[in-house]
């Protein structure tokens, strides 16, 4: 039941942000505030370091991650390792409208 009133409430006042010009301002403004919050010097040292981090991650991780992501593939399909891989090529597909 709880969890019902709280759905409620959250679609009420998304429907309140979304709905009513007051709320549009309401947004705009927390829009603004997070963009400027976004260029703040400080927080994009921070992006900064966390992509130089991820891209050493990447180089250094990158080939044992996708090891493991084959062999949980082919353990999840019931594939060996000397099975040779099957690729299914679908024709294209127009769409007229």
């Amino acid at each position: 039941m709880g969890t019902r009133v709280g759905t409620f409430v959250v679609g009420v006042g998304v429907g309140y942000l979304l709905a009513t010009r007051r709320g549009r301002e309401i947004l705009g403004k927390a829009g603004e505030k997070a963009g400027e919050a976004w260029r703040h010097p400080r927080v994009q040292e921070y992006v900064q370091d966390v992509e130089e981090q991820a891209k050493e991650f990447a180089k250094t991780q990158g080939g044992a991650l996708k090891d493991k992501a084959v062999d949980a593939v082919r353990s999840a399909t019931g594939k060996s390792d000397d099975a040779e891989p099957t690729v299914v090529v679908e024709p294209e597909t127009r769409y007229d409208i």
